[in-house]
């Protein structure tokens, strides 16, 4: 293995508890011992309550991402957080979203190629050290399998089963107060075992743009019970701080936040 590389931290496929735990602690001080790590550590700390007081909107993936007034959100001038394969709808809108995370190993396989070109800052989970190169925009986070909401991302993240927790976890450690969601259906067409590694049909129609798992890639199909059991969560951590977050989807099956139309939210 090459100096450089970070093995990839994959759950320990036994049922042995002493052996998974030692890989999981193999891997942990592997990461923190490795100079990226450090690098990357330092990028969180300097963004720790940036933008403490301020608003964010974080943008889902689901179909109804294409209802929000883009036009709406630039004029705003409200920060954004985009989520995995978001730059799939930069060919639509001059929009671009002001930071960009991407914790599933597939997604960041897939999408290296854009995350390798865009200056968008980007917040990447640890496995992705294999595919994109460390630049200054470019800040690693480390996964844990502790089921836990970090209010300090800076030494481990809890994925929830859903990258927008992890843009939950990063919009708190950041400062904002007032957080949206848009474009969080909540619901997929694609049904089976929940976290099952599948291969996608041709066109894909649980996202916005029917490219986003398409032409036979593989994709994990969604856990919706613990993703709702992490939104819990961290609806519980905003509010013991004085923060909210809010669900400005149109339409959508996650009933877990207050409902509130965006125009309604820019204007709180």
């Amino acid at each position: 293995m090459n100096q450089n590389e970070i093995p990839i931290l994959q759950q320990p496929a036994t049922n042995n508890p002493y052996m998974k735990a030692a890989s999981l602690i193999r891997h942990r001080i592997f990461w923190d011992l490795h100079a990226e790590s450090w690098r990357s550590r330092r990028r969180l700390r300097a963004m720790l309550n940036k933008f403490k007081g301020k608003k964010l909107v974080i943008l889902c993936n689901g179909p109804s991402l294409l209802k929000v007034d883009f036009d709406l959100l630039m004029r705003s001038g409200v920060h954004t957080f985009g989520l995995n394969k978001i730059n799939l709808l930069f060919e639509k809108t001059n929009f671009r979203p002001s930071f960009i995370a991407a914790v599933n190993h597939l997604v960041i396989e897939q999408n290296q190629e854009f995350y390798n070109q865009t200056d968008i800052p980007l917040f990447l989970e640890s496995y992705g050290t294999k595919f994109v190169k460390s630049r200054n925009n470019v800040t690693f986070i480390k996964e844990t399998y502790h089921p836990a909401f970090a209010r300090d991302c800076s030494v481990s993240v809890y994925s929830g089963f859903t990258v927008t927790f992890v843009a939950m976890q990063l919009a708190y450690h950041f400062g904002f107060e007032q957080v949206a969601l848009v474009g969080c259906d909540h619901n997929f067409v694609t049904k089976g075992h929940a976290n099952q590694a599948v291969v996608s049909g041709e066109t894909d129609p649980n996202h916005f743009d029917p490219r986003y798992f398409a032409g036979g890639v593989k994709w994990h199909l969604p856990d919706l019970f613990q993703s709702e059991v992490s939104y819990q969560m961290a609806k519980e951590v905003y509010e013991a701080s004085g923060r909210r977050i809010y669900n400005c989807t149109e339409g959508g099956k996650l009933e877990i936040y207050e409902r509130m139309s965006l125009q309604d939210f820019l204007h709180l």
